[in-house]
C-alpha cells in the first residue's frame, strides 16, 4: 500500500486523515449510533429547531434508517487495511441531502462543517470539522464498484412499507423522461479525434519514451496538441482530416497488437477500437472508408461513451438529446389525505424504448421486495398485446390506451387494421363491410421466432363498396398481418373508447406532475456525473430524496392535524 502525504491538507484544515491511498483501501471508523449531537446542542436546540423542523425530523425519522444500512455499507470497506475513512452513513446522508437541497459537492462539504441543521440531521457533533469534498466522489465510486447504487432507495422503500405507507401490491402509474448528459454531442470527426487524443494520453502514462513508436510525435502533435478549427476548414479539408484520422487509428491499433494485454486492453484503447469499428470500414483493398449509415447507440463523445443520442416526436415537435432515459413509477392513492411515493426508478440508454422499460421496472420493483402492482397505469408507448396478455397471466392489470395501427398512404381511417374484427383462435377476419376471410397463414420469423398471422381477402374484395378506400390502386385485394396477441390489442382499442376506461385513466395524470417535481425540485433532467452507473446512482438518490421529502411533509401534516383537533 502506497501512502502519499497531502501537502495542502494541513494548510486547508481538512479533517479525516492525512494520507491519500492510491489503491483506495480504507477501514471503517468507529460508529456511535446514539451520537452526541443532542447532548451538544441541548441548550440551544430547543430554540433553533422546533419538533416540526425538517432537520430535526430527518434526525429522528430518517437517520436511524440510514444507520441500519451500515452493515451493508461495511461491505465496501476493508476490515483492517488502510486508514479509517469518513463514516459511510454520514456520507450517504450527505448524498441524499445534496438532492434534497440541490447543492454540489463543494457546497455540501461546507454545509456539513458550518450548518447546524445539517449537523443535527446527520447526527454530528457541533465541533465536527468536516471533510474534503473529494470524499463524496470517492464514496460514490465505492457504491458503484460494490453495486450499492440503490441502497438509499431500498432503505427508504423498506421503511415506507413498514410504516404502512406503501403496500407491496399497490396501484401504480409509470412514465419516462429524458436526461441530458454531462457532455456535448460531437461531430463524427471530433469524436474520432478526441478518442485518439485520450488513447494517446493513456498510452503516454504507460509507455516509456523509448517504447513509443516512431510516429508517436506526429500523432501527439496532430491530436493532443492541436484542435480542429471548423471556421477555417472547407468541406474537402474536413473530409481529408476524417480520412487521415481513420488511417492514424488503424496504424496505432495495429502497432498495439503485439504488446502485452494490459496495454492493449486499456480503457481508452478499447474505446478507440470501438469507435474505429463504428466509424470506418476497411475494404478488400485495405483502404479505409467512413461509414455512411451509423447504427443506433454509437459513441457520441468519448468522455462519456454511455451517453447516446436519441429523439422523440415528429416534425416541429421532434426533440433530440444526448444522454440517458429514466423510467419513473409511482404509487396511486385512493384518498386525498394519503401520499404517493416513488416506487421505482430505472435508468435506460437513451435509445431504449418504453416497451423495454416496463419489464425493467417490474424487475427493479421485485429486487426492492415488492410484488406486481394490482393495476399499472401507463401511456400508449407501454401498451402492446403481448404486454397485456403477460400481465393477465401474472395476475395484474396493465391499463393504458393502445396506439393506432400504422396508417398506409391512400387509405382512409375507417379501413385501418383496427376496423377489422379478427379472431386468431378461429382463424377468421371480418372486414368493415362484413365480408369474411378464413384464408389465414401462420408466419414464424427464423431469427427471432416471432409469430404472426396473415389474413388474405381474395374474391371478397371484388365489387366491394369500400374497395377504393381500403385498397391502393396497385393492389388487387387486401392482406392483413397481425401479431399473435392481436386479439387483446383489438379489445383494448374497443375498451378505450368507453367513458369508464377514460375515467380510470385519470389516475395516470399525476405522474406528469411527479416528473416535473423531480426535474424542477431535484435536478433529474441533467446528469451531474458521467457514465451509466453514476447517472443511475444519481437517479436512485433523487428518488430517495423525493420520497423522504414527501414522508416528512406527511408527518408534518399529521402533527398539525393532531394539534388542531386536540382538546383545549
Amino acid at each position: 500500500m502506497i501512502l502519499l502525504k497531502n501537502p495542502f491538507e494541513k494548510k486547508l484544515g481538512i479533517a479525516g486523515g492525512g494520507y491519500d491511498l492510491i489503491e483506495g483501501a480504507m477501514s471503517l471508523p468507529e460508529f456511535d449510533l446514539e451520537g452526541s449531537l443532542f447532548e451538544s446542542l441541548e441548550s440551544i436546540a430547543a430554540d433553533l429547531f422546533e419538533d416540526s423542523d425538517k432537520y430535526k425530523l430527518f434526525a429522528t425519522r430518517i437517520w436511524p434508517l440510514l444507520a441500519r444500512s451500515r452493515q451493508e455499507l461495511a461491505e465496501c470497506y476493508t476490515e483492517d487495511n488502510g486508514r479509517p475513512g469518513i463514516e459511510p452513513v454520514v456520507l450517504l446522508g450527505v448524498l441524499i441531502f445534496q438532492f434534497l437541497e440541490r447543492v454540489p459537492d463543494r457546497q455540501a462539504a461546507e454545509l456539513v462543517k458550518y450548518h447546524l441543521g445539517w449537523k443535527l440531521a446527520l447526527n454530528l457533533k457541533v465541533s465536527y470539522p468536516g471533510f474534503h469534498h473529494t470524499m463524496l466522489t470517492k464514496f460514490r465510486e465505492r457504491l458503484e464498484r460494490c453495486e450499492k447504487r440503490d441502497l438509499a432507495m431500498r432503505t427508504i422503500m423498506k421503511a415506507l412499507h413498514e410504516e404502512g405507507l406503501v403496500s407491496k401490491g399497490s396501484k401504480q402509474r409509470l412514465d419516462s423522461t429524458h436526461i441530458l448528459g454531462a457532455v456535448a454531442r460531437l461531430s463524427t470527426l471530433e469524436c474520432v479525434r478526441e478518442t485518439l487524443a485520450l488513447a494517446l494520453e493513456e498510452l503516454a502514462r504507460q509507455l516509456a519514451v523509448q517504447e513509443r513508436p516512431e510516429f508517436w510525435d506526429l500523432l501527439w502533435e496532430r491530436y493532443v496538441e492541436s484542435k480542429l478549427d471548423y471556421k477555417s476548414s472547407s468541406e474537402s479539408t474536413l473530409q481529408a482530416k476524417s480520412q487521415q484520422a481513420g488511417i492514424d487509428c488503424l496504424r496505432l491499433l495495429e502497432w498495439l497488437e503485439p504488446l502485452e494485454t494490459e496495454i492493449r486492453q486499456g480503457r481508452q484503447v478499447v474505446l478507440l477500437r470501438e469507435v474505429f469499428a463504428q466509424q470506418y470500414v476497411v475494404n478488400q483493398g485495405g483502404k479505409i472508408e467512413p461509414v455512411k449509415v451509423h447504427a443506433t447507440g454509437v459513441v457520441q463523445n468519448p468522455h462519456d461513451p454511455d451517453a447516446q443520442w436519441s429523439a422523440k416526436g415528429q416534425g416541429k415537435q421532434r426533440k433530440g438529446w444526448l444522454g440517458y432515459k429514466v423510467q419513473v413509477a409511482e404509487t396511486v392513492v385512493s384518498q386525498s389525505d394519503q401520499s404517493s411515493f416513488i416506487s421505482s426508478v430505472v435508468t435506460q440508454r437513451a435509445s431504449e424504448s418504453d416497451d423495454a422499460g416496463l419489464p425493467a421496472t417490474l424487475q427493479n420493483q421485485e429486487a426492492l421486495g415488492f410484488d406486481r402492482p394490482a393495476e399499472l397505469y401507463a401511456d400508449g408507448a407501454y401498451i402492446s398485446g403481448r404486454a397485456i396478455d403477460q400481465a393477465k397471466e401474472e395476475g395484474w392489470q396493465l391499463i393504458g390506451p393502445a396506439q393506432p395501427s400504422a396508417s398506409r398512404a391512400g387509405l382512409e381511417k375507417a379501413c385501418r387494421i383496427e376496423a377489422f374484427d379478427i379472431s386468431i383462435a378461429e382463424r377468421k377476419a371480418i372486414c368493415p363491410d362484413g365480408r369474411v376471410s378464413t384464408n389465414c397463414s401462420k408466419l414464424t420469423e427464423e431469427k427471432s421466432s416471432k409469430v404472426s398471422y396473415r389474413f388474405e381477402f381474395g374474391s371478397q374484395c371484388h365489387n366491394c363498396r369500400l374497395k377504393v378506400a381500403c385498397l391502393p390502386s396497385t393492389q388487387a385485394h387486401r392482406t392483413i398481418t397481425v401479431g399473435a396477441h392481436h386479439e387483446s390489442l383489438q379489445q383494448r382499442r374497443r375498451d378505450q373508447q368507453g367513458q369508464e376506461f377514460q375515467l380510470r385513466m385519470h389516475q395516470r395524470n399525476a405522474i406528469e406532475g411527479t416528473i416535473s417535481e423531480l426535474v424542477r425540485g431535484h435536478g433529474l433532467r441533467r446528469a451531474r456525473y458521467k457514465g451509466f452507473a453514476r447517472v443511475d446512482l444519481q437517479n436512485q438518490l433523487i428518488a430517495a430524496a423525493c420520497n423522504i421529502k414527501r414522508w416528512l411533509r406527511k408527518l408534518l401534516r399529521t402533527a398539525l392535524i393532531a394539534t388542531e383537533t386536540a382538546p383545549g
